[in-house]
């Protein structure tokens, strides 16, 4: 017998996010033995991978020497910015790994800005992209987000909307700041459909709806202010 792993990667996740929602049309009322194993052997898959590639990203840090390139601290910067975002749809817990990768990019930031140093519009941008990267690494704490903004997300767009409208609270306002204007507008359109063609919906995707609402409603009024 398979059974649910404590910490779930994003696709067993999700499948599990469908399992006995009516939400999603055709949704499976029970967990599929094979199915939830394809997604564990997938997610493990995944996990080895970003290993793999986190050792030789670390290694690459270790071995930098003053001299080098700016193209090449460059390019370690956004493959360590790429793994940060990769581990927090991962199986397992990577607080550690994160702290290090937090770390590493901490210490090329430093190197970059030494070296920006007398550039008040470069030390500016470094500043904004600092932000930029922490506001980035607090949302995808949320796994939603993080199943979201992958790049071969297993959320299709067909299922955004009873993902959204699934998840609970805290969640749901983590994703919603992913979306533009437009975005959400079409967001709370699905939703509202979404929920209207459901039967019997969950209880709390009413209050889902809700929350897009006052997003949407949100968004609207900081446009016109602008």
């Amino acid at each position: 017998m398979v059974h649910f792993s404590q910490l779930p990667g994003r696709h067993e996740r999700h499948y599990r996010r469908k399992i006995g929602n009516p939400l999603f049309p055709g949704a499976p009322d029970r967990p599929d033995e094979a199915l939830l194993l394809e997604m564990q052997r997938l997610d493990h898959e995944e996990l080895l991978g970003f290993l793999v590639e986190l050792r030789a990203a670390v290694q690459q840090a270790a071995e930098l020497q003053p001299n080098t390139g700016s193209e090449v601290i460059l390019a370690i910067k956004e493959t360590l910015d790429r793994l940060y975002e990769s581990s927090a749809g991962l199986a397992e817990d990577h607080a550690n790994n994160q702290a290090a990768i937090r770390h590493l990019l901490e210490v090329i930031m430093r190197n970059v800005e030494r070296g920006a140093a007398g550039d008040a519009r470069a030390l500016d941008e470094l500043a904004q992209e600092r932000a930029a990267r922490a506001a980035h690494f607090e949302l995808l704490a949320s796994p939603l987000v993080a199943d979201l903004l992958h790049p071969h997300s297993v959320i299709q767009a067909a299922e955004l909307a009873p993902s959204l409208l699934s998840a609970d609270r805290d969640e749901l306002a983590a994703a919603l700041q992913l979306f533009d204007l437009e975005q959400a507008s079409q967001l709370y359109v699905d939703a509202r459909q979404c929920l209207t063609a459901c039967a019997a919906p969950p209880a709390h995707a009413a209050a889902r709806l809700a929350q897009i609402e006052a997003r949407l409603a949100g968004l609207r009024r900081q446009t016109s202010l602008n």
